[in-house]
Formats: C-alpha cells, sequence, structure tokens
C-alpha cells in the first residue's frame, strides 16, 4: 500500500502533467482554482495534503475527475 507521502507525490505529479499537457502555468493554475501559487506548487511538489475542495477545484479547471475509493 502506497505510503500518505507517495500518493502525495502521485497526485502532484499528475496535476503537474495535466497542467503542462494543457499549457498552463501554475500562477495561472492557481488564480483561476482561488489557491495560492505557493499552495499549488507544494501540491505538485508532493509537500501539501490539499483538502478535497481544493483538489476539486484544480482538478475542476483541468477537466479532470475525482474518483474515491472506500476501504473497508
Amino acid at each position: 500500500m502506497d505510503t500518505e507521502a507517495q500518493q502525495k507525490e502521485t497526485i502532484g505529479r499528475i496535476i503537474q502533467k495535466r497542467r503542462k499537457s494543457r499549457h498552463i502555468i501554475q500562477g495561472d493554475l492557481a488564480d483561476i482554482a482561488g489557491i495560492s501559487p505557493r499552495t499549488l506548487r507544494n501540491i505538485e511538489k508532493g509537500l501539501a495534503n490539499p483538502e478535497l475542495e481544493t483538489l476539486m477545484r484544480i482538478c475542476n479547471v483541468l477537466g479532470m475527475v475525482i474518483k474515491l475509493e472506500i476501504v473497508k
């Protein structure tokens, strides 16, 4: 199972890859998503543990969908 750090790094890489494929700079994505550029940088580097609402706003701008898995 992935550790929390690995999960944050994976999420960050996915967001960064999608952002770059859409030719969006970090500052623009942060502005449109309503977060600070520093927060976005930290998410992309895997240093931040963003709230679900923040991830949803980022994904909405990037045309992505979040799928949640409930583990029992």
